[in-house]
């Protein structure tokens, strides 16, 4: 379990895979912690090192005081990774971890080499969707969220098995600080102007039913990028590699393929 203290924060953090691998950092979204890319791991190929962490505000992880910036979460990234001594890294980002990963390429592209852009956006609804469900959390609590935020998550195949649970205990568990601390930064940021003049290679992957960031937003911030990809998992909500992991890791692993990282 270990910690790494940038001396403005302590994040909790995982590594897998051999030290020596291809460096691929996995970014969670709002309301989830590191285990979150859980049912992903065994899919991935062999050989790469894996980098988990659990963002501010979320799982193991320092809380602090609500409101944070897109700023604050970027620069938390950016000083893990420099901690880690990483850099030229795949940095595969989904909802609020792919607006990270965004920002982090334009401050900071020599961390990283290629981007997924997985259910993200360069802009996520509106500022005052998201200002009316901070004001719901603080008043009623995260569970008053949860049912929405489940059925804009997952398909409603998925939302009848028994493993959903673990979905919705991840959500409520999350510290309230650190959700409407994060659900603030997503508010407050629109990464249009600078995410098109992103150029490095990126893959933008969407859910079919995902009622988060439907797969037309998705690919609309995936085309702001010179030569990105793009690639639609069939069957699956706004998180795939959950509902369909292995279609999830096969287009990660196209991708990584493409670009000549892997053989």
């Amino acid at each position: 379990m270990p910690i790494a203290d940038l001396g403005h924060i302590r994040l909790h953090y995982q590594c897998d895979g051999p030290q020596d691998g291809l460096p691929v950092v996995l970014s969670n979204g709002l309301g989830t912690d590191l285990r979150m890319w859980d049912p992903l791991l065994p899919y991935l190929p062999q050989g790469l090192h894996v980098i988990r962490y659990d963002r501010r505000g979320h799982g193991l992880s320092d809380v602090t005081p609500a409101p944070y910036s897109m700023g604050q979460l970027v620069r938390d990234t950016e000083a893990l990774l420099t901690h880690l001594q990483l850099s030229g890294c795949v940095f595969v980002g989904l909802s609020l971890g792919g607006m990270v990963g965004q920002g982090l390429a334009v401050k900071r592209p020599d961390l990283i080499r290629a981007m997924v852009l997985s259910n993200t956006a360069a802009r996520i609804a509106t500022a005052e969707i998201w200002q009316t469900r901070i004001a719901t959390a603080r008043g009623q609590g995260l569970a008053a969220l949860c049912d929405a935020t489940m059925e804009r998550w997952f398909t409603p195949e998925f939302r009848t098995k028994i493993d959903s649970a673990l979905w919705r205990n991840m959500f409520t568990a999350t510290p309230l600080e650190g959700w409407t601390g994060c659900a603030a930064a997503i508010a407050g940021t629109d990464f249009y102007t600078s995410t098109a003049a992103l150029r490095l290679p990126v893959l933008g992957i969407a859910g079919d039913r995902d009622g988060s960031t439907p797969p037309d937003l998705v690919r609309e911030t995936t085309d702001l990028i010179e030569g990105a990809r793009f690639a639609l998992i069939r069957r699956a909500g706004h998180l795939p590699h959950v509902e369909q992991p292995r279609a999830y890791a096969d287009a990660l692993t196209g991708f990584l393929r493409a670009q000549g990282l892997i053989p």
